[in-house]
């Protein structure tokens, strides 16, 4: 009997724990979901969590290493950041249009406004302080940021992703630049370093299903109250259907054009990785995921995927974009505020700025999203508005940023000739894919 696909696994655990968390909801099981569910979520997160470091240390070192030459180097990092850069602009464009169409700030009333604030506002406080303190460093400080002092210090949190990816950056070029004999035994040490952490993603992806089954019935348990959800359905629904766009016609569309390769194939390789982003909420946790789909079912050498991949778990952040400038919109409607196009197009620029700078964990977001709403002049407390619905749509923003990075990897793979055929030959009757 054929094993069950380990998307529909993830599906099924997804499922049941939406099921049994309105269940434990219902008969007031709460305090049990939290006590004895919970934690096999949030060890499965960090689990992932776990090898996030090693897998971008590993995997980017032997992408630019395979590469032996410095031009390779700048042409496939000029055309990531390229491509990568264009996909958030597109996306903040978007959010933007479907904001100011369907004005979901309109639907909120004073007496809902209210209540939101008073609620979350001790949560938004905490945003809006941390904010302040990035915005006090310096219109430089982001690239002095980039820069870490100390390395082993930086690897010690996962927010520190975009240092230790520089520091990784700066050692390959130093492996590119030395006699080959001279590198082969640290190449080899990296290479076999790589090869552990991918085959740790197997055992850990084991327990997958039952990763995301704990963190969704806790999620469900824990949510705010259904009143909330109903008065801010104009905003959830504006930002699901930019990202839903996305998903289904920007970047299929993106893959079908440039590498000719079919919407079901592009779906097929890709899907576990977004069920777990979804679960997740986290780049970085998806990462290892990430990679392995993007290298084995669609077709992407590992070249590539080693160096663009982990890249974009750390500065692509096109579903963060656009729920920022759907979110900014929103606060400003809500406040009875109208924005002329000088401000959205600060907006504009500023999300994408902000982007990059966001750390690839749960909620990073809404930190930057302060800086966004300072930007523009929008009071930075209606970030309370948003957080009774902001974990869900982490969630989705978060499939949309690891989609991103999928399209972007087999984008660049193309120009520089590097798209193959996936070792995986089972998805259809119609493999190969087609070509363009």
């Amino acid at each position: 009997m054929k094993k069950l696909a380990l998307h529909w696994q993830i599906l099924i655990g997804m499922a049941a724990g939406v099921l049994f968390g309105l269940l434990a909801a219902k008969l007031g099981w709460g305090k049990f979901v939290s006590d004895w569910i919970k934690p096999f979520g949030t060890i499965f997160i960090n689990l992932l969590k776990l090898i996030a470091i090693p897998l971008i240390v590993g995997s980017l070192i032997k992408g630019i290493s395979d590469l032996k030459d410095i031009s390779k180097l700048s042409k496939m990092g000029g055309r990531t950041l390229g491509i990568y850069i264009l996909t958030t602009v597109f996306a903040v464009s978007l959010g933007l249009v479907i904001a100011n169409v369907v004005k979901p700030g309109k639907l909120i009333k004073e007496g809902t406004r209210q209540e939101l604030l008073d609620t979350y506002a001790g949560d938004a406080g905490k945003r809006i302080d941390e904010a302040s303190k990035q915005k006090e460093k310096g219109p430089l400080q982001p690239l002095v940021d980039i820069v870490p002092d100390n390395i082993v210090k930086a690897a010690t949190d996962n927010g520190n992703m975009l240092q230790v990816i520089f520091f990784v950056i700066f050692f390959g070029i130093g492996l590119i630049l030395i006699p080959e004999e001279q590198g082969r035994p640290v190449k080899a040490f990296f290479d076999g370093l790589n090869e552990v952490v991918l085959k740790l993603v197997d055992l850990i992806m084991l327990g997958a299903p039952y990763g995301v089954f704990a963190l969704l019935a806790a999620l469900v348990v824990e949510s705010p109250s259904a009143d909330l959800f109903l008065a801010l359905i104009g905003y959830s629904l504006s930002v699901l259907a930019g990202l839903a766009i996305m998903i289904t016609l920007v970047y299929p569309n993106l893959v079908r054009i440039f590498t000719g390769r079919s919407y079901g194939f592009f779906f097929k390789g890709i899907s576990p990785a977004q069920l777990l982003a979804f679960s997740t909420s986290s780049s970085a946790a998806t990462l290892p995921v990430t990679l392995e789909r993007t290298t084995e079912h669609l077709g992407v050498d590992e070249e590539v995927t080693s160096f663009v991949l982990p890249i974009g778990a750390t500065v692509n952040m096109d579903g963060t974009s656009l729920y920022q400038a759907v979110a900014a919109i929103f606060i400003a409607q809500a406040f009875g505020m109208d924005l002329n196009l000088s401000a959205q197009l600060g907006i504009i620029l500023t999300a994408t700025l902000a982007s990059i700078g966001s750390a690839a964990v749960p909620g990073a977001g809404m930190v930057m999203l302060v800086i966004v709403l300072a930007q523009a002049g929008i009071p930075e407390a209606g970030l309370a508005l948003i957080f009774a619905v902001d974990r869900p749509l982490d969630m989705c923003r978060t499939v949309v940023n690891v989609t991103g990075d999928a399209t972007v990897a087999m984008l660049v793979a193309k120009s520089v000739g590097k798209l193959g055929d996936p070792e995986i030959k089972d998805w259809d009757d119609n493999y190969p894919p087609e070509k363009a």
